[in-house]
């Protein structure tokens, strides 16, 4: 298995454990105002068989104005241009950050590892951007995450036929001050309207992760990427 894949300063790269060659890979966007940093003690929490060689790609926001904090710059995905229910968000920045995922996914295929074997993942801001990536993404998928997080071009986007059946697994906090559960589910119904299969999972936690929810993420993770 080749492991010539090319990154830059703005990812940051986790390599399996064992010392092997990749054969898998996650690609996890963070929330607004973070960066890949911020999930970097998550990967080995996650406890991965290290049988499965996963890289882990944790890519950083640009820097860029953000209407509901005040013109603000700070690390985004896309400008949210209003706290509403609906969050709504500036689609034509979202859709080029989910250009840059599936530039991501083309560089892990290209350095030898299966489509089917590359999951994508996102918090937050980052979970909407990772429902438009991998829900376009013309080659098959090993799964989306989605996790405290909103559908937010439910609306307008158009699928790709090779993913039409991608394993969605949603996670939401019942006290999140920041996206509402309300909003985390209505994304995951609006997938699962649309075909997807979608298991959706709360956790009494705020808008973070909670011990619980990394216990479940692993067994996921280690799922989806020991499927023939």
């Amino acid at each position: 298995m080749s492991d010539a894949t090319s990154h830059d300063p703005g990812e940051l790269v986790i390599e399996p454990p064992s010392g092997k060659p990749a054969n898998a890979c996650v690609i996890l966007l963070h929330g607004l105002g973070a960066d890949g940093n911020d999930f970097k003690p998550l990967v080995p929490a996650l406890n991965l068989p290290a049988s499965l060689a996963v890289r882990f790609v944790l890519p950083h926001a640009p820097r860029m104005p953000v209407t509901i904090n005040g013109g603000m710059q700070m690390p985004a995905w896309y400008d949210i241009l209003e706290m509403n229910l609906g969050r709504r968000v500036d689609e034509a920045q979202l859709r080029a950050s989910a250009a840059r995922v599936h530039r991501l996914i083309d560089a892990e295929i290209a350095a030898g590892i299966d489509s089917r074997r590359i999951i994508i993942a996102g918090f937050s801001q980052g979970g909407a951007v990772a429902y438009e990536a991998a829900l376009t993404y013309p080659q098959p998928l090993g799964g989306l995450l989605a996790l405290s997080t909103y559908f937010a071009t439910a609306d307008s986007i158009t699928p790709s036929e090779a993913n039409r059946e991608l394993v969605i697994e949603a996670h939401h906090g019942s006290m999140d001050p920041v996206v509402p559960e309300s909003l985390g589910k209505a994304g995951a119904e609006r997938a699962r309207a649309m075909g997807y299969p979608v298991n959706f999972r709360r956790y009494p936690m705020p808008h973070s992760l909670c011990p619980q929810q990394v216990a479940d993420i692993g067994p996921w993770l280690a799922d989806r990427l020991t499927q023939e």
